[in-house]
């Protein structure tokens, strides 16, 4: 492929290439609730969690394949959201991407604070918003001068966490080998099945866990992001979303099953990342050093993934809308990437360092935040939707990456999004957020129905290098 066919018809380039797109699958299946949520979610409802992250990683995996199947046949589009309004409806595609990219400008708020916490370990005297300023910065800087860079960036972000959880299932294999005695007793098979129950401390913990495994797969689907800007996209996206199901299993069920090896669950600390117990075990004395290394490692992955998708998707909201003030924003730069997309998009995010300065603000931030991540179940819903109606539609390509029965599997997507939003309730403290979600989903809902920038009409604006 030469030079000019990586250059896409809109200014952006095709710079990622397999090895890239690769770790950027991995980044996006492994977050910080892995390393420091995972005892909790064990707390939760023991050796049966690992149930529930196949299941909701299954479910993660079908919606992928869709996805993916859509973005096989148009790999020019810059995010997933593109065809909801192309097979759902403008207006609907307005509701999805404004509501999907204030989701991700909370989530890089959340995670913008989590690094300065990471930081103020080795730190504790550092201004936390002082660290968040120049991360920030920092990353918006490797966003705004070439894609490849933020692709270089995710692999080696991407290979420290996988060495982190490589290093820790090796350690479980070392004591279980080993018969390694903790003070909790043998590292064993049997503290993993010894009086195994699907529901050791009821259903409602049961059902209460499948949020918290949810929400620590959210940025699978940042993969498909990459589509527009990955060389070779229709031979790269069917390798990286099929191997997705196998990353599961590795990096989810089997850290999850070391780590109940190790550790009678009920003797895990909450407080403490289960990492850090596990390496402490076999005398790693700068355990917590380590793992905050390696969180802080995914938190700023995260994002880094954030400002590359936040900036990708305000660039289709501009495309998709014929108001006046999103023109110019539909621009880019002549480093090929959405350069004021992403700068608008990074200065919601400087809201972060403020809130962290004025008191009893983060408490409501923490509340909103919250209740934009259970939006996500919603554009899930809407995505897999336009799915269907891709299916139905004259787009459809019979010869390409095709899900397998998608009249049974959408349908049953849409009903497990559902659910997953009804098992919020279970759990009092998403509730508030849950019923925020709904209001917003009315609110919005309807101010999206009578939008007028969703209709054209307006001539398109010519696509300029800037």
């Amino acid at each position: 492929m030469n030079k000019q066919t990586n250059i896409n018809a809109d200014g952006t380039k095709r710079a990622l290439s397999n090895r890239h797109v690769q770790m950027i699958a991995l980044g996006g299946t492994i977050g910080t609730g892995l390393f420091l949520g995972a005892s909790t979610s064990i707390k939760k409802t023991g050796p049966s969690i690992i149930l529930v992250y196949i299941i909701i990683g299954a479910f993660f995996f079908l919606m992928m394949r869709g996805i993916g199947e859509m973005l096989f046949e148009d790999p020019s589009q810059h995010t997933f959201i593109a065809f909801i309004s192309r097979y759902v409806g403008d207006r609907t595609g307005y509701f999805a991407g404004w509501t999907y990219w204030i989701g991700l400008v909370c989530v890089g708020m959340a995670e913008l604070t989590a690094t300065a916490n990471y930081v103020q370990f080795w730190f504790p005297h550092a201004p936390s918003w002082l660290i968040q300023v120049i991360f920030l910065l920092i990353l918006t800087s490797v966003n705004l001068i070439a894609v490849r860079l933020f692709g270089e960036a995710e692999f080696w972000f991407s290979i420290i966490k996988i060495i982190a959880i490589l290093a820790m299932i090796a350690t479980g294999f070392f004591m279980l080998f080993g018969h390694f005695k903790t003070p909790n007793g043998t590292v064993s098979l049997s503290n993993v099945f010894a009086d195994f129950t699907l529901f050791p401390n009821g259903v409602n913990n049961f059902i209460g866990s499948f949020p918290m495994v949810f929400f620590a797969f959210l940025g699978m689907e940042f993969i498909g992001i990459t589509t527009a800007e990955t060389k070779n996209p229709r031979k790269v996206l069917p390798k990286s979303i099929n191997e997705i199901i196998f990353r599961i299993l590795i990096f989810y069920v089997g850290a999850l099953f070391m780590i109940m090896l190790i550790y009678p669950w009920r003797s895990l600390s909450v407080t403490q990342s289960p990492f850090v117990q596990v390496f402490s075990l076999v005398g790693l004395h700068a355990a917590a050093a380590i793992i905050n290394f390696v969180v802080l490692t995914a938190s700023v992955s995260a994002l880094n993934s954030m400002i590359y998708s936040s900036g990708r998707h305000f660039f289709q909201l501009a495309i998709e809308s014929h108001g006046p003030f999103m023109r110019h924003f539909q621009k880019i730069s002549t480093h090929g990437v959405p350069a004021l997309a992403i700068v608008i998009s990074t200065g919601c995010v400087l809201l972060s360092p403020l809130l962290s300065v004025l008191p009893g603000v983060s408490n409501v931030f923490s509340l909103i935040a919250s209740a934009t991540s259970d939006l996500y179940l919603i554009v899930y819903a809407l995505t897999i939707v336009a799915h269907y109606c891709y299916r139905r539609s004259a787009d459809f390509l019979p010869n390409g990456f095709l899900i397998p029965a998608y009249k049974i599997v959408d349908p049953l997507l849409i009903v497990f999004f559902g659910v997953v939003y009804l098992s919020l309730f279970f759990d009092p403290s998403n509730r508030i957020p849950a019923i925020l979600g709904i209001v917003w989903c009315v609110a919005f809902g309807f101010f999206a129905s009578r939008e007028k920038s969703t209709v054209p009409n307006v001539a398109p604006v010519n696509q300029k290098n800037v």
